[in-house]
């Protein structure tokens, strides 16, 4: 791979890992304080093992058995669509019509939930809701870091170089939980998911053109282009929402 697409590679993943671990670092937190310490690591536990039987059994197959082109279409096509909801959802916040991602809100929910169901779980015991939070909360945001490296580093065999990125976020967040667990507001994960669905859709409009033939000018190149282009759309987009600039060619507002 062209330098340029390896570092813009690993960024992506990283970003998109550190989003996803701060989730599940904010439901872990929630569970163990609420609920027990025992009972929310032994979830965690549990749910990163079948996480790595998973894709230690069906990632490199798939990754290797799948002629390159066809891997980089289909690949290309759900980076795709996974990137546009990304998107979608932070223009949706920039203009206000979707309320920003708060881990401390979501934390604070958490908590509230799992204190007031079946009364205050002892902290040196098991408890059964504890586990099952912890545990969903690792396993479907572990799944959504194993979508995101078996994607981005599949696309162009680099599965090493998208793991080690990935487990560099898992790494940090796990780092950065065991300092300050409870005070998750400083991460700026909206501004990170508009950056990630960035290179999301433009790596998956790179590989699915790939994929079908195409070939793109300056080869890896093209995908900070792709990026740059990208976001100066969704900029665009933002810029149109907003309910200033929703206004007919009267310069009266719309729908008035």
């Amino acid at each position: 791979m062209h330098t340029s697409s390896a570092v813009t590679l690993m960024v992506a993943v990283f970003l998109g890992s550190l989003v996803e671990a701060v989730e599940a670092l904010t439901i872990i937190v929630a569970a163990g304080v609420s609920r027990g310490w025992r009972s929310a690591l032994e979830g965690t536990a549990v749910a990163l093992g079948i996480l790595v039987v998973i894709i230690g059994a069906l990632g490199p197959a798939l990754v290797y058995l799948v002629p390159i082109d066809v891997l980089r279409a289909v690949v290309g096509a759900m980076l795709l669509v996974f990137g546009l909801q990304w998107l979608r959802k932070a223009v949706l916040r920039a203009v206000g019509l979707k309320a920003k991602h708060d881990e401390e809100v979501i934390y604070r929910k958490q908590v509230d939930a799992l204190s007031g169901a079946g009364g205050a779980a002892s902290r040196g015991g098991r408890d059964s809701q504890g586990f099952v939070v912890a545990f969903k909360g690792t396993f479907l945001e572990g799944l959504e870091v194993a979508i995101i490296v078996l994607g981005l580093g599949g696309g162009d065999h680099q599965l090493g170089l998208a793991s080690a990125a990935a487990g560099a976020a898992v790494l940090v967040v796990a780092m950065v939980g065991l300092v300050v667990a409870r005070h998750l507001t400083n991460v700026p994960e909206n501004a990170m998911k508009t950056v990630v669905g960035l290179m999301l859709v433009s790596f998956g409009t790179f590989w699915t053109g790939e994929g079908m033939g195409v070939h793109w000018p300056g080869a890896d190149l093209a995908i900070p282009a792709l990026v740059g282009i990208y976001a100066v759309l969704t900029w665009g987009m933002v810029q149109l929402a907003r309910p200033g600039a929703r206004t007919s060619v009267t310069g009266e507002p719309v729908g008035a």
